[in-house]
C-alpha cells in the first residue's frame, strides 16, 4: 500500500487494555502522519509506556485496533512489528552491557540478513558483502551521534548518558519508519539532554524517521513535537499542536496542576 503524504503512518483506534480488574487505557485514539515528530505527554501512571507496548507488540489490548501502513498489526508479535519497520527505545535501558557499542548496534541490523546458514558459516560473497555493508551502515550511526570515541568501549563502563545515546543508535541502526522513544531524556544532564534534543530532531529530519515519544520534560516536548497527546488515568483528554496544549485547561488541571504554562 503507497501511503500519502496525509495518511497516517500508524493508526490507534479506540484501544483499551487492562490487567485483571485495572483499566490501564480506556478507547485512546491517536494517529501519526510520515514525518511527524508526536509527543505522548500525562502524569507518572497515566499509560503512556503501555500504549507504546501496544504499537510494537508487547501488549495486546483487549480492544481496539492498530494499524501501520494500514495493515493491521493489533495482535502482532514485536518482531514482527519490527521486520515492518518500527524500532524502539526504553525508559530503562535495555542493551547488552557485555558487548561494545559497535557490538550493541551491530546486532540490531540481524532483521535486515539476507543470507542463510551455510552462507555464513563459508562467510564468502553474499554473506561477505552484506555484512561489509552493514558495517558500512553502523559506522553511518555511530558517526551521526558521535560515538566514534567510545566505539570500541564495553557499554558496561559507559555513563547513563551515552547508554542513552547508544540506545538510541541502536534503534537507528535498524533503519525504522517509525522511532519509538520511551523517555529519551530522563536522568540526563542539561547539556546531555541538548544533545539528544539534538540527535532526534535530526533523525526526523535528515534520516526521515518518524518518531512518536514519551516525555516529561514539558519545554522539551513544546521545542520538539509537531503534536502532542494527553493521557490521564488511561483516558486521552486532549491532543493538538504545543499552542493547543499549552492553553487547554483540561491538560494543565491534570498534568501540571495549574491554569497556565509559563
Amino acid at each position: 500500500m503507497v501511503i500519502l503524504a496525509d495518511d497516517p503512518l500508524l493508526e490507534v483506534g479506540d484501544v483499551s487494555l487492562s490487567f485483571g480488574g485495572l483499566a490501564v487505557l480506556r478507547d485512546v485514539s491517536l494517529a501519526v502522519r510520515p514525518g511527524e515528530r508526536v509527543a505522548v505527554i500525562g502524569p507518572n501512571g497515566a499509560g503512556k509506556t503501555s500504549l507504546l507496548n501496544c504499537v510494537n507488540g508487547f501488549y495486546h489490548p483487549q480492544a481496539g485496533r492498530i494499524r501501520y501502513r494500514g495493515r493491521e498489526i493489533t495482535r502482532a508479535a514485536p518482531n514482527e512489528v519490527a521486520r515492518l519497520g518500527v524500532a524502539r527505545t526504553f525508559q530503562n535501558i535495555e542493551l547488552f552491557t557485555g558487548a561494545t557499542v559497535l557490538q550493541n548496534l551491530l546486532l540490531a541490523r540481524h532483521r535486515h540478513i539476507r543470507y542463510g546458514l551455510l552462507a555464513a558459516a563459508v562467510y564468502y560473497g553474499r554473506a561477505q558483502a552484506e555484512e561489509t555493508a552493514h558495517r558500512a551502515r553502523v559506522e553511518e550511526v555511530i558517526d551521526f551521534l558521535e560515538l566514534e570515541p567510545i566505539r570500541h568501549a564495553p557499554v558496561a563502563g559507559l555513563p547513563y548518558g551515552l547508554r542513552k545515546r547508544v540506545e538510541l543508535g541502536r534503534a537507528l541502526a535498524t533503519d525504522p519508519d517509525l522511532l519509538l522513544l520511551d523517555e529519551p531524556m530522563a536522568g540526563m544532564t542539561v547539556e546531555e539532554k541538548r544533545d539528544m534534543v539534538r540527535f532526534v530532531v535530526d533523525a526526523n529530519e535528515a534520516l526521515g524517521a518518524t518518531v512518536l515519544l514519551i516525555e516529561h520534560d514539558m519545554g522539551v516536548v513544546m521545542d520538539v513535537a509537531h503534536q502532542i497527546f494527553v493521557l490521564d488515568f488511561g483516558v486521552l483528554i486532549g491532543h493538538g499542536p504545543p499552542a493547543a496544549i499549552r492553553a487547554d485547561p483540561r491538560v494543565l488541571r491534570a498534568y501540571l496542576g495549574q491554569e497556565a504554562m509559563p
